[in-house]
């Protein structure tokens, strides 16, 4: 991670950590980073979710964008992987997205997206962060006609409905599901998505305020649409985060589909079609170990990334492969989209639901999850930094480690989005993991807090 990007952009809390003067400075040093002499005016897409300082960021990256002389199209309120997308249809140089995905309200974000519709590589932040941080080059000033322009597009929401659609080719007639919008991005796009592909749709969460992104709801508080979904006897529920990058599933039974199942059953799909390229799947550290075995059952290759998306796509476009992502959520189907987009995904579960006439409890059977605890422990912005060299956490990990031998493992890693250094054990017994886990959370707890 750099000292202004995390594993997922720029991100704080809104007005004291990103503050509009950095979110102006990170505009002048990107459209700096990115003019260059076949680019003179740089025409940039800049989308938003729903949070209350998504404005004031616009308004602030808009400033620094101009006034260096790239080009703005605004986008809205749309999803993250909407203005991936449309980066490449609507034939920009760059896009940003202004979003905290799954975190509360108070905080907001800046993901960079290059001309390819992918994250921005850690090359062009580093220089943007030189910068920003260290004042590497003055901020360039645009004099004259050579100030930016801004304009809006009304329809970008429409465009990116339409490529899912496209993508996914199949009708859900006859099939009765809930979306949980998170009261984020989604609410603009998910059940119009969805109802034009012919399913009936209950929606939840799609009343935004500006301050009920992700409260209680979305993918990371599922408790209600595993609910909603079992007491209305529907198909299956999706759940998107707050800038609907990652989705979640519900079964007909109200049972959790994490993105290890849902990876598994698509990838799965993706064999027996003849579809799967390289006959790989990528994952992350983070993967369950049921997902191991699951593609040693069915002969397929796992490959690890560390944890982030952004690091599944750069192994997915340098290997070939076509499918990877994370537990959280994040599913990347490279065929149809470069980054991870939870509408595409769950459309995808979908039709695989269709297509094959089972049920989502049913698809979910072709993996069998390792039991697994994940502690999320908040600690110290110092604490945070000096979790790569504390001697005591180290320790705790060997002496875990020599317990568990192959039955199981640890991983304790820095977020790389929050102020929590996350605790992970799995292991064949969910109480001897349970307890260890607790050991470890309390030393990062009395090291790093």
């Amino acid at each position: 991670m750099g000292r202004l990007f995390g594993t997922d952009g720029a991100r704080g809390v809104a007005n004291k950590e990103l503050t509009a003067e950095l979110a102006m400075n990170i505009g002048r040093a990107a459209a700096m980073v990115l003019i260059n002499e076949e680019v003179e005016h740089p025409t940039i897409l800049i989308g938003k979710d729903t949070r209350l300082s998504g404005d004031m960021l616009e308004g602030a990256l808009v400033a620094g964008l101009c006034s260096v002389g790239a080009n703005v199209q605004l986008l809205g309120v749309v999803p993250t992987p909407a203005v991936a997308y449309l980066i490449g249809k609507y034939n920009a140089d760059a896009g940003i997205m202004i979003s905290a995905s799954h975190n509360p309200f108070e905080f907001n974000g800046i993901k960079i997206f290059s001309s390819d519709g992918c994250k921005l590589p850690d090359d062009l932040e580093n220089r943007i962060e030189e910068i920003v941080l260290d004042n590497a080059v003055p901020y360039a000033v645009a004099n004259d006609e050579n100030i930016g322009k801004v304009n809006r597009t009304e329809n970008a929401v429409d465009d990116y409905i339409e490529h899912v659609a496209e993508s996914v080719n199949c009708d859900f007639d006859g099939m009765e599901i809930a979306i949980d919008c998170s009261n984020g991005a989604s609410y603009r796009t998910a059940e119009k998505l969805f109802t034009k592909l012919g399913a009936k749709v209950h929606v939840l969460f799609d009343d935004p305020d500006g301050i009920n992104i992700n409260k209680k709801c979305g993918s990371t508080h599922m408790g209600k649409l595993q609910k909603y979904v079992f007491e209305h006897k529907l198909c299956c529920g999706l759940a998107f985060d707050g800038d609907a990058d990652r989705c979640l599933a519900v079964d007909e039974n109200g049972n959790i589909v994490d993105g290890d199942y849902l990876i598994a059953i698509c990838a799965n799909d993706m064999k027996q079609r003849g579809v799967l390229k390289k006959n790989a799947v990528v994952g992350t550290v983070m993967t369950n170990m049921g997902f191991n075995k699951f593609c040693e059952n069915n002969g397929m290759n796992f490959v690890s990334t560390k944890v982030g998306d952004r690091y599944v796509l750069e192994a997915m476009m340098r290997e070939g492969y076509n499918i990877g992502g994370e537990q959280s959520g994040h599913i990347i189907l490279l065929d149809h989209a470069t980054t991870g987009d939870g509408q595409l995904s769950g459309a995808m579960i979908l039709s695989i639901i269709k297509r094959s006439g089972k049920t989502l409890s049913e698809l979910a059977k072709v993996m069998e999850r390792l039991p697994q605890v994940l502690i999320n422990v908040k600690v110290s912005k110092k604490g945070k930094l000096s979790f790569y060299t504390d001697k005591g956490i180290k320790a705790e990990i060997k002496r875990v480690s020599e317990i568990l031998g192959d039955r199981g493992r640890i991983l304790i890693r820095v977020s790389g989005t929050e102020p929590l250094v996350r605790v992970m054990l799995e292991g064949e017994n969910l109480e001897e993991i349970q307890n260890l886990a607790e050991d470890a959370a309390q030393v990062v707890r009395e090291r790093l807090a």
